[in-house]
């Protein structure tokens, strides 16, 4: 094959367009470039010469995208973004202090073992944080979270750490006492997992008894579970320790596969492209 020379613009002038049309206004670019205004228009002047095309309609407080730099926008914009990823993944730094974010519950059922392997990857200090908003608010730009939902969140980075699946769950005492499940205590919890009254109506299940205990966090529903207080609606991931220890018992033979569970998510102020790529991989290696 033979090897034709790309002819194109100098990056800083594509950079000059990109940051003016995102920003919609050449001052603006120019603060966010770090060079003078009339440095910016100039490289813009140069790049819309060499392109034989006019890029932007100049007024006299505004500037507009014409069809052609409207046009090429997004082209120039993705190929910065690959740009920079790759840049990154290959020679970025990496970030010296990781912050995660999760729920008392997963960090405690779930976060743990994956600690050393994290810290490694950190490369200096891992800090782990007990989240105190609500499941479904994505975490500050610094901060790794890990949160309950449906993946919809605007972060750069995301990934599942595992399906969900939920189903009743007691201790052996606790379910020796009961001919049938049902007629056995419940415990509610409150928060983004489908309690009782949604496992009752897909699974044709009595509503009562009513649950006389009711919590604000999983990991307390669960302690006063072990605790044989009565039974609790579980997520299976999070206690599998609990089930192979033989400390709960999976009660009935209805699982509810919940099109939510839990994800990790991250803005590229919270990791690198490189750790990120090496989290995932320690966590889909499990």
């Amino acid at each position: 094959m033979i090897y034709r020379p790309l002819h194109l613009p100098p990056l800083e002038w594509i950079r000059a367009f990109e940051a003016a049309a995102r920003c919609g206004s050449f001052t603006a670019a120019a603060a966010e470039i770090g060079i003078t205004q009339s440095a910016v228009s100039q490289r813009i002047s140069q790049l819309e010469k060499t392109l034989g095309a006019v890029l932007f309609i100049r007024q006299a407080r505004a500037i507009t995208l014409t069809v052609e730099g409207e046009a090429w926008l997004p082209h120039v914009q993705s190929a910065l973004g690959t740009l920079h990823d790759s840049s990154e993944a290959l020679f970025g730094s990496a970030r010296k202090r990781l912050v995660i974010s999760a729920s008392q519950s997963v960090i405690a059922l779930w976060l743990l073992p994956y600690l050393p392997a994290l810290r490694r990857i950190a490369g200096g200090q891992l800090a782990v944080q007990t989240m105190v908003l609500g499941a479904h608010d994505a975490p500050p730009e610094e901060v790794i979270g890990m949160r309950y939902g449906a993946g919809d969140w605007p972060q750069a980075y995301r990934c599942q750490l595992f399906p969900e699946s939920i189903a009743p769950l007691a201790t052996p005492e606790l379910s020796a006492q009961a001919e049938a499940w049902t007629d056995l205590p419940r415990i509610a919890c409150a928060g983004p997992r489908p309690g009782w009254n949604t496992w009752c109506a897909r699974f044709n299940v009595p509503t009562t008894p009513v649950p006389q205990l009711q919590f604000d966090t999983f990991a307390a529903a669960l302690g006063a579970a072990r605790a044989g207080m009565g039974v609790v609606l579980g997520s299976l991931p999070l206690c599998a320790e609990d089930l192979a220890a033989g400390r709960l018992l999976q009660l009935g033979g209805e699982v509810l596969a919940h099109h939510e569970s839990y994800w990790m998510i991250a803005g590229k102020n919270a990791v690198t492209r490189r750790q990120w790529d090496e989290i995932c991989a320690v966590i889909s290696a499990a």
